[in-house]
């Protein structure tokens, strides 16, 4: 009984947008007073009731501080997330520390591939960034819905230098893959021809070889397992020598890659080194977080602390590791990439504390 009270009067909420804004205003400051060290408290309590006032289909529409608008279907963490942001109208959407290396890597780029481009939480940022000098995302997408949305973002945003794609990068471009999972957390999987929830794939060297481009300056690959299959398929590329291969960032998931040896000894690790690149873990909230008064904190991928239950985290692997040689960057050793509020600040929080 209580908890059927409990449903009602939040769906009451839910259906005034004040009350609804208010009320998450007020989750958000209960986040910032109470003391409960080891409780995520926005995965236990908080976050579970600000989903409570959306639906699955529920398009919501969230303006950044810089300007830049987004529409988003209500179906993730991502979007939830971002509904919660603090302030208001944060400087991203995603992965803070991300958003932003993104965009310092884009202002050296011009033709960009991303693997993974979902509602265009990080292709938008980058496509502002090289609009003027002509640059284009070619941004792939299988999922039709995000992808409609990407699509959406660039137009409101008035950017025509996104190509949405709905292809699977692969290692090859003759294998017919499906989406296994919810949204931001399907994997692809081998599917048989013709499978109507199936999709094609391709590979970044073929496709760009098609839209006659010879020189790709930054990948990135969030794709659930198949970073290492993407970036097979950029072979040709990643052997060009420094100054003129892609800077790439990706995601390594223990669910995935057995790091078990050392990150150095995968195979995504092993393909990158033997092509000259140097590898660095992004440290980043996997979450809507303000970092902008924060150096971006990388670490050597020899000196990574991986223990813990299965996660994944970010890397950045670039030929010439004098780009991070700024103001902007910190190298930092022996902590973890994940930034937790509620773990060891020792290995959680960023160096010098939050």
């Amino acid at each position: 009984m209580a908890q059927d009270k409990a449903l009602i009067a939040l769906d009451r909420i839910a259906q005034d947008e004040a009350w609804r804004a208010a009320f998450i205003r007020q989750l958000i400051a209960f986040e910032g007073v109470i003391d409960a060290p080891g409780v995520d408290v926005r995965e236990e309590i908080t976050g579970p009731l600000v989903d409570a006032l959306f639906d699955d289909d529920q398009v919501v529409r969230k303006t950044l501080s810089s300007g830049v608008t987004f529409e988003f279907l209500y179906r993730s963490k991502i979007a939830r997330d971002f509904v919660m942001s603090t302030p208001e109208a944060p400087d991203h959407a995603w992965e803070p520390q991300t958003s932003r290396i993104l965009v310092n890597l884009a202002r050296r780029a011009k033709q960009v591939v991303i693997g993974g481009a979902y509602f265009g939480d990080h292709a938008v940022l980058i496509a502002r960034e090289i609009a003027p000098r002509g640059g284009v995302v070619h941004a792939f997408e299988p999922n039709n819905q995000q992808r409609a949305m990407l699509t959406r973002n660039a137009e409101l945003n008035g950017l025509t230098n996104i190509v949405p794609r709905p292809e699977g990068l692969w290692s090859d471009s003759s294998t017919n893959l499906k989406l296994v999972g919810y949204d931001s957390f399907a994997s692809a999987e081998v599917a048989e021809a013709g499978a109507e929830d199936g999709f094609k794939t391709v590979t970044i060297a073929d496709y760009l070889k098609a839209q006659g481009v010879a020189q790709l300056d930054l990948i990135v690959v969030d794709i659930e397992g198949a970073e290492l299959g993407a970036l097979q398929g950029a072979e040709p590329f990643l052997a060009m020598p420094a100054g003129q291969a892609p800077d790439i960032l990706f995601e390594v998931h223990r669910h995935y890659v057995d790091w078990s040896n050392g990150l150095e000894a995968t195979e995504i690790a092993r393909l990158l080194t033997g092509h000259g690149y140097h590898l660095f873990a992004l440290r980043d909230f996997n979450s809507n977080y303000d970092l902008a008064d924060r150096p971006i904190e990388l670490i050597p991928a020899d000196a990574i602390h991986l223990e813990g239950p299965p996660h994944g985290f970010n890397m950045v692997a670039v030929k010439d590791p004098r780009v991070f040689e700024t103001d902007a960057y910190r190298i930092v050793r022996d902590v973890s990439p994940k930034l937790l509020r509620h773990k060891d600040p020792r290995l959680h929080h960023p160096v010098g504390g939050l």
